[in-house]
């Protein structure tokens, strides 16, 4: 089994599912993760409102993070956050189409496709596309899940609600989880806002509450393909 953990962003991979990676990682479970934005490889090139060395900083920030969690397979790209969306369709659905036919995951984990940023929108629809039932590539591809990212799930708010209907105990990898996301200095929140580590902690709680354990992280399952 190999699981594939898709990113927009650095950060959303251990604010959305860190305890789950951690509990993967754990039992062995090989685990690649993809984060789809970052500092630009064209030094020519300038982000119309991010400092490059404010996205380097986030970079380096993501390594210390994911050696945290142990995770050994991962897959930097340089896209530029917050404009996924203003890339040619075809080209964000290609990036993902040829990871997705690397790497051959039996389960991919995703944005949910009503989070606000644009950029989790743009990712979603992207692995929908490459991930076609019907298709070759995705035959090795067993479930599609959906996570939920504090601070961009269940903010549209005419858009349908996160409903989760699977959920992973964490009580034993809640502690990585904060300590992973704890490298992550510039992105996490102060109190009582959507990224502190207490919102965090509260949400693994409430969710550990649905199935009477200490700590969980939920998600949607998207499609399961059983063949």
């Amino acid at each position: 089994m190999s699981v594939l953990v898709i990113a927009p962003h650095a950060d959303d991979e251990t604010l959305s599912m860190g305890g789950t990676i951690a509990k993967y990682l754990k039992n062995k479970i090989e685990v690649h993760i993809a984060i789809l934005t970052g500092p630009s490889d064209n030094k020519a090139y300038n982000h119309p409102f991010l400092d490059e060395n404010y996205l380097k900083i986030i970079r380096n920030e993501s390594k210390l993070a994911l050696k945290t969690l142990g995770v050994k397979n991962i897959h930097y790209f340089n896209h530029p956050p917050v404009l996924l969306a203003d890339k040619p369709t075809w080209e964000i659905n290609k990036i993902i189409g040829d990871l997705i036919e690397e790497i051959k995951p039996s389960e991919v984990f995703i944005p949910f496709s009503y989070d606000l940023h644009s950029d989790h929108k743009k990712i979603s629809y992207a692995v929908n596309v490459a991930l076609r039932p019907y298709l070759d590539k995705a035959f090795s591809t067993r479930k599609i899940i959906a996570y939920e990212t504090l601070s961009e799930t269940d903010l549209e708010f005419l858009a349908p609600r996160f409903s989760p209907n699977i959920f992973v105990d964490i009580s034993n990898t809640i502690s990585i989880k904060l300590k992973a996301m704890s490298c992550y200095k510039s992105q996490v929140h102060e109190k009582f806002k959507p990224r502190s580590l207490e919102s965090i902690k509260a949400l693994a709680s409430l969710r550990g509450s649905h199935i009477g354990c200490k700590a969980a992280e939920s998600f949607m399952l998207i499609g399961e393909y059983i063949r």
